[in-house]
């Protein structure tokens, strides 16, 4: 019998999952210095733990981290007990491939409950007498209602549902004589019949549309676009499209692209954009290779792991101490590019991959195998063709480690990754497949392995025998040619309709709005479909349509997309300021320190790249992240960067943020605000803001803005116009 062969749970799954497989074949874990990990149980104490990381923005539950608004149903632990006693090993027996529960034999013992993180505080930088002002004004400012631009009261969302069996049934797959498909089979479990769709079994719906089904994802609904079409390119469709939403953004397309195509409009892109025209900017964007890389991203020669092969690494691993492990070294270099790349729609694009594909930063086996999955999966593919990313995944040691893969072999099968391939990774939990479509894809793909950290296809444990799965069909009648079999599936999932429209659904929801138009995701996925998975094409059809440009204002930035566009608008560098001085026992560069002490407060914001344990990614809806905290936590790192906190980069003083400023409170206040959010203030706006200072619109101010200056600018980007994106 294979060892924990765990079903992937998540918290639509009503379970628990870690995300970190037990120890390769040579016992190594993660570097000491990865993200801490807890034991923890849900409130009565006897649901089976699980560990997490620690995150300020989320709420910590049952064994994983997921956003405030996201909560996981309760399980039964009188569950666990009855299972593990009427199906220890498969029951007696039994013959033919078996199926172990997610504890392997023994259910672990609950660990104490940990509650979520305390509220940050809101600092106040100037004096006493000028704080309650101050507070009140970023408040207003920052209304939940005003973030999203007059769609009312926004409700942190929670999540109902019915208690659903935490655990598979362990009948027999196959019947013996070869052949997958046959009538008999059944899943064992006669609340889980084999033919039955999962999202009918599981009462759960995909992630981003159960955060929108709340009361606020049905105020946002009412103030989006309805429909659309797409005309003959991005340009026309710019120009020809009038905004009708409701928003408090300026209706400008240039201001509207830099914001949705990249992690935050800077004076110098829209600047560009404006000098290119907005079809030739996309147009070079889309071919990234040919832009040259910025100061920061030959910095990146810093972190001296970042191209290593999967081998040279396990050898550094053996032969240098002390030093920093790829899995910290691959998201420092991610937030880097995310910052400084002028590469910014390829940058937007991998994040969405590592969302849609998910493989967390951090896993047993992360330190050597997870820097290569960001190379040589994602990024060579993010504007490539998805049906090459499918299979280049499922071929490479980091998710096949991290779903378990490696575990499973024909005689003792372990469906983790058959089940995301359908469920994450292709056709989505509602697109047609049933629970005996993901029995025969864990048989088929039986053989995928894993060996010294590299990928390893073993025949003598691939199951042979016929499969049909979702309208994939092969005899399988080789060992040898499993590998072949294998790919040509992952193809046919890659290319499935459910898999375009899939696909389709998620790019509109990361571009146009949390709730995309059905007209626009219905032509994204024809193009998908028209073009076999190929993603520029997608991309260009998306950008021509009148929906993308109708959406003004419709999304709101997550708190790492936050942080990235306040480093950004704010002119930050990678060089130290001057007069840094190393610390005598830092071993890392600067740069690569001050990157990671970026990644820890995105960490505590609920949010850093491929960050997420479980393997669903990030929720990519506005309501899945309402919460106040966060938002605090985000405006005192803004904080922090205005006044140049972080002295292993440089800085623009805020006084110099507007060159040569103008002597009045009101004009100079128009002038930062176009610095930093790229459009004028209503009046009302302006007097909330000026009223921080203590001053009128006609009041002399100095350069400082009599002192005050690093409030209001402050104030400026804990607005909605910094927050929309």
């Amino acid at each position: 019998m294979a060892d924990q062969n765990v079903p992937p749970r998540r918290s639509r799954d009503d379970s628990p999952w870690d995300g970190r497989p037990q120890p390769g074949a040579d016992g190594y874990r993660a570097a000491p210095d990865a993200p801490s990990y807890r034991r923890k149980a849900a409130g009565n104490g006897d649901r089976p733990d699980a560990r997490y990381p620690q995150s300020a923005g989320h709420q910590q539950y049952a064994g994983y981290s997921q956003p405030a608004a996201q909560w996981a149903h309760q399980q039964s632990g009188q569950q666990v007990d009855q299972w593990t006693q009427e199906h220890r090993a498969g029951g007696p027996g039994r013959r033919g491939p078996q199926w172990v529960g997610p504890e392997g034999l023994e259910a672990p013992e609950p660990g104490p409950y940990a509650g979520p993180g305390e509220l940050p505080e809101l600092e106040d930088e100037q004096e006493p007498g000028r704080s309650n002002g101050r507070r009140r004004a970023l408040i207003t400012l920052t209304g939940a209602a005003a973030v999203v631009a007059g769609a009312g009261a926004i409700a942190v969302a929670s999540r109902n549902g019915d208690l659903v069996d935490r655990f598979l049934g362990h009948t027999p797959f196959g019947n013996g004589n070869g052949n997958a498909t046959a009538a008999a089979v059944t899943d064992g479990s006669a609340d889980r019949p084999s033919g039955q769709q999962p999202s009918t079994v599981r009462t759960y719906t995909e992630q981003n549309e159960s955060y929108m089904g709340s009361k606020a994802g049905q105020e946002l609904k009412k103030n989006s676009p309805a429909s659309g079409r797409t005309l003959g390119g991005p340009g026309i469709a710019a120009a020809q499209t009038e905004v009708t939403v409701k928003t408090v953004l300026a209706k400008d397309p240039i201001r509207h692209l830099a914001t949705r195509a990249t992690f935050g409009a800077t004076p110098k892109l829209l600047a560009e954009i404006k000098l290119l025209g907005i079809d030739e900017w996309l147009r070079r964007q889309l071919d990234p290779e040919k832009i040259a890389p910025t100061k920061a991203e030959l910095k990146l020669s810093e972190l001296p792991t970042l191209n290593m092969s999967i081998k040279q690494l396990r050898e550094r691993r053996d032969t240098v101490k002390d030093v920093d492990n790829a899995d910290h070294e691959f998201v420092w270099a991610t937030i880097a590019r995310q910052i400084w790349s002028e590469r910014q729609l390829y940058e937007v694009m991998v994040d969405f991959w590592n969302d849609f594909l998910h493989v967390a930063a951090y896993y047993d086996g992360s330190d050597i195998q997870r820097s290569s999955f960001d190379r040589d999966v994602i990024r060579k593919h993010a504007l490539g063709n998805y049906a090459d990313m499918l299979v280049a995944a499922n071929t490479h040691p980091a998710l096949l480690t991290y779903l378990n893969q490696s575990q499973s072999h024909k005689d003792a099968i372990n469906e983790n990754l058959a089940r995301e391939n359908l469920e994450l990774y292709s056709v989505g939990v509602d697109g047609g497949y049933t629970e005996m479509d993901v029995r025969q894809a864990a048989m088929l793909q039986t053989g995928l392995g894993v060996d010294k950290d590299e990928y390893l296809y073993r025949a003598n444990r691939h199951y042979v025998g016929k499969v049909s799965i979702l309208g994939f069909k092969s005899d399988n009648s080789s060992a040898e040619g499993g590998e072949a079999v294998i790919k040509a599936y992952l193809r046919h999932l890659a290319l499935h309709p459910s898999t375009a429209n899939y696909v389709a659904q998620s790019l509109a929801t990361r571009f146009v709005s949390d709730t995309p138009p059905k007209t626009l995701v219905d032509r994204l996925a024809k193009s998908y479909s028209a073009n076999k998975g190929a993603i520029k094409p997608v991309l260009m059809t998306l950008f021509s349509s009148t929906e993308f440009w109708g959406s003004v204002g419709q999304k709101v930035r997550r708190p790492m997309e936050y942080l990235v566009a306040t480093y950004r608008v704010l002119g930050v560098q990678p060089d130290p300021s001057p007069g840094y001085q190393k610390p005598a026992n830092l071993r890392r560069t600067p740069f690569a320190d001050g990157l990671s002490q970026i990644k820890n407060k995105m960490e505590q914001l609920g949010q850093f790249p491929a960050g997420l344990s479980t393997p669903n990614g990030y929720p990519d809806v506005y309501v899945a992240w309402t919460s106040a905290g966060t938002m605090v936590s985000g405006w005192n790192e803004a904080h922090d960067v205005i006044n140049g906190n972080r002295k292993m980069f440089s800085y623009t003083a805020p006084q110099n943020l507007v060159a040569a400023p103008p002597a009045t409170a009101g004009a100079y206040l128009d002038l930062l605000a176009q610095r930093l959010v790229h459009q004028k203030l209503t009046d009302r706006e302006k007097n909330l803001i000026l009223g921080i200072a203590g001053v009128t619109s006609g009041t002399k101010v100095d350069p400082t803005f009599n002192g005050a200056i690093t409030a209001i600018a402050r104030a400026l980007l804990a607005s909605p116009q910094h927050h929309l994106r």
